[in-house]
């Protein structure tokens, strides 16, 4: 077969490149599409949607304070900023279905049944951090920043700074919430065992803390609220990564057992080379006995 002509291919090497391009540009407009279809469908309820994230702040303002908006436009574009972001927070699955049917035809198989759990659990982790944020830390934080106000200090915060600081606080959570997937992954991949990793816990909390003092506000309030579940979320992907480790060994169990229900042992060198002298001497055998019946079949009678 003659060989391919290297302009040919080169061309081939160009098409395929370019229907590359075209179709990551269509999962582009696809995602832009579905980011705008939500942002559409939520920006008459703009302000109902900000009073509910103020919610957990208002609730704690003394009797006679309100938030502020100190900017001229501040009133109609924090609502919009926060819309969008909500838009594209809610599109996130869609966003992430888009990156999975680009990238999948080039994925193996095991590769493809890797990656798609993490990209569900991952989004699922990640709401889950942003719900404990809003439900759980920001009735905290806020009760207790407009509790030790000094005397004669009206608490009115910024829609702005507030937006700012909100944002902040649920990224830090739901990135935060991400651990137990870095800690099954860097298992799963075989950079890092289960017994190491469990050694490091202390290195893991002291992490943690630091993490919190530097994604969180300057209290010790939100830095503990961020610190902790991010300690046990690490023992929660400690114990899903032993949970695979297992159920992979039980899987693997049936195929080193032998006929008479025990376990096959490794061989010994010694044992390994007579195995090997076996084989050929058997080899061996064969090859002779098949050239002595095509020399008789060669061979004219007599």
């Amino acid at each position: 077969m003659a060989p391919n002509n290297p302009q040919e291919t080169e061309i081939d090497k160009e098409q395929s490149f370019i229907s590359h391009l075209i179709e990551l540009r269509d999962r582009l407009l696809r995602v832009f599409g579905g980011v705008l279809v939500i942002f559409i469908a939520l920006f008459p309820f703009a302000n109902p949607l900000y009073s509910l994230l103020a919610g957990p702040l208002t609730q704690h303002l003394p009797e006679g304070s309100s938030m502020i908006a100190i900017e001229v436009a501040s009133p109609f574009l924090i609502p919009f900023k926060m819309v969008l972001l909500l838009s594209v927070v809610l599109a996130v699955p869609y966003i992430l279905y888009q990156a999975w049917a680009f990238i999948a035809p080039g994925l193996y198989r095991h590769e493809r049944r890797l990656v798609f759990p993490i990209l569900i659990s991952s989004t699922l982790l990640f709401y889950i951090g942003m719900a404990f944020a809003y439900f759980v830390v920001f009735p905290l934080v806020f009760g207790f920043f407009t509790s030790i106000a000094p005397e004669g200090v009206a608490v009115m915060t910024d829609i702005g700074k507030y937006l700012d600081f909100v944002i902040l606080i649920f990224l830090a959570f739901g990135v935060a919430f991400e651990v137990p997937i870095v800690t099954v992954v860097l298992v799963k991949m075989g950079l890092a065992s289960t017994e190491s990793l469990a050694k490091k816990r202390p290195y893991v909390i002291v992490a943690a803390f630091v993490v919190g003092m530097f994604l969180t506000p300057p209290d010790v309030v939100s830095q503990i609220m961020l610190a902790v579940p991010v300690w046990l979320l690490f023992e929660l992907g400690l114990f899903f990564s032993r949970f695979m480790l297992v159920s992979k060994n039980e899987e693997e169990q049936p195929l080193e057992a032998n006929e008479e229900g025990g376990v096959y042992t490794p061989l010994s060198d010694e044992e390994m080379e007579a195995e090997l002298d076996d084989i050929e001497r058997q080899e061996d055998l064969t090859e002779a006995a098949e050239a002595k019946a095509n020399d008789n079949k060669a061979s004219p009678p007599s």
